[in-house]
């Protein structure tokens, strides 16, 4: 399955990369249509164009159930006029179709291409210096692994876990491929390329035996690996998924209150990139609803916390050469030792806010404005150990696994845990199921008062209001000092 690149007319895996000489078509359209744009009236115009190839597959039980492949090109336009901006987008490349586009943005903030005075040409340049960030990626949809691979690889995992699991009622493997190709161009003279390649796999399983029931499930991603997928240890997966599931399967409920609670590494990171994450975007900033908006340079943690948001962990779900925005990619520290220093900021954050950008400006595809969203956002690493964490608590919870949750637009939230524990006496005791964390940010970030060194990062899913987007979530063994747990 091949896709045709926007640089080129060869099939995507086998493109030109850096300044090749099929770029000065795109370059002349672009400035033209920058151009236009600007004399119309616009303070700054942008263009992202995108072509992308996804397969996505689902295993149940001993076969491939489902197989959805899907391609796409298309254009988003996007023009500002003081702190307002209009966005459309197009799936017509051709010229007509991209004036056709920039005439519909530009007639959102009142302004027309017919009668356009010309007084912003001057401050037009043309696009800067071509900065390519595909170089060494041209070839990774052709590495990629094909249907045949995608096919036995799943199955293969849904096998081991009938082999390694008890009572399994339901066993399922997924995986998911997106390549990407990007190209953006702006009237500051921004004109940027990358390539991206993000891959999903998850092994699932339901047990049940009588009346008893566990639902149990593990996914890994990762960016600009063409290989993951061959290389994935599915034996250790599904070890991993039946040992849960046999833990889980005949659990006590437990019984609900305010106590202390140890969350687990890695996924356990949900609970910051929900609850606290989402409210240091300079998208809530503009609509008033962080409680956080004023209170840079102020305490609003546990001086144990420092959390990081970046784009350049290798390999890690969320990382970005570049954003949305063609921006290069950073780090970009949210808060240390529980002092807030900065908010992630996109083009359209720095203009209503003042924050400046922070190479955090992404969208789902070219259907979406671009957004202030985050990439791998983790709490960082501290100096106990994770059984430090677990003997100091008398009584209280330990998370090993979270699931799914849910978060209200000022940070309130609750999220189910999967897989817990009691902790009693500073030691872990049975399994319990039925658990639920209930909270606030602004309540909660100032109990979070030990963590851990074992800091560890997991894919996911971030969606708001440019569509869904890859990110990383991750944190160390975590202690919450007192939290509200929900139980029967």
């Amino acid at each position: 399955m091949q896709t045709r690149g926007l640089v080129a007319s060869h099939p995507a895996h086998v493109q030109a990369t850096g300044l090749d000489p099929t770029l000065t078509p795109w370059r002349d359209k672009l400035e033209q249509l920058l151009g236009l744009g600007r004399r119309a009236g616009a303070d700054l115009v942008e263009v992202f164009l995108e072509t992308t190839d996804h397969l996505n597959l689902l295993a149940e039980q001993d076969r491939i159930t489902s197989v959805s492949p899907a391609f796409s090109m298309g254009a988003g336009l996007r023009v500002f006029r003081g702190d307002r901006d209009g966005f459309v987008s197009t799936n017509d490349l051709s010229e007509s179709g991209l004036l056709q586009a920039l005439e519909q943005a530009l007639a959102m903030l009142g302004l027309d291409l017919s009668s356009a005075s010309g007084a912003h040409l001057s401050n037009f340049n043309g696009l800067g210096e071509f900065r390519d960030f595909s170089v060494g990626k041209t070839d990774w949809l052709g590495r990629a692994p094909d249907l045949d691979l995608c096919t036995q690889r799943l199955l293969e995992g849904t096998a081991v876990l009938q082999r390694l699991g008890q009572h399994l009622e339901v066993r399922r493997g997924s995986y998911a491929r997106d390549w990407q190709e990007v190209l953006v161009a702006a009237s500051d003279g921004t004109f940027a390329r990358d390539i991206r390649l993000h891959q999903s796999s998850g092994l699932s399983v339901l047990a049940a035996d009588g009346d008893h029931r566990a639902s149990i499930g593990r996914r890994y991603g990762s960016t600009d690996r063409p290989d993951d997928l061959q290389s994935w240890d599915l034996e250790a997966s599904a070890a991993d998924v039946c040992q849960s599931a046999s833990t889980m399967l005949r659990a006590d409920y437990v019984d609900g209150g305010q106590m202390p609670v140890v969350l687990a590494n890695r996924f356990g990171g949900v609970i910051f990139h929900e609850a606290c994450g989402h409210l240091l975007e300079t998208t809530q900033v503009e609509r008033g609803t962080t409680p956080f908006a004023d209170r840079i340079g102020e305490t609003i943690a546990h001086p144990a916390v420092t959390a990081i948001d970046e784009g350049l962990s290798q390999g890690a779900f969320g990382s970005i050469a570049m954003d949305d925005e063609g921006m290069e990619s950073q780090r970009t520290v949210l808060i240390e030792n529980g002092v807030l220093q900065r908010f992630l900021s996109d083009r359209a954050g720095e203009l209503r806010t003042g924050h400046p950008r922070t190479g955090s400006g992404r969208r789902q595809n070219h259907g979406f404005a671009a957004a202030s969203r985050m990439r791998n956002t983790y709490i960082a690493a501290g100096p106990h150990s994770p059984q430090d964490l677990i003997s100091s608590t008398d009584k209280g919870l330990y998370c090993k696994s979270m699931g799914g949750g849910s978060v209200g637009p000022t940070g309130q939230f609750n999220f189910s845990v999967e897989e817990g524990y009691l902790i009693e006496n500073g030691t872990l005791g049975r399994p319990v199921k039925g658990a639920t964390l209930i909270g606030e940010a602004k309540e909660v970030m100032p109990r979070i008062s030990m963590c851990a060194d074992d800091l560890d990062l997991a894919a996911g899913f971030c969606g708001s209001v440019s569509g869904s987007v890859f990110v990383t979530v991750g944190q160390p063994h975590i202690k919450v000092d007192s939290i509200t747990v929900g139980g029967r």
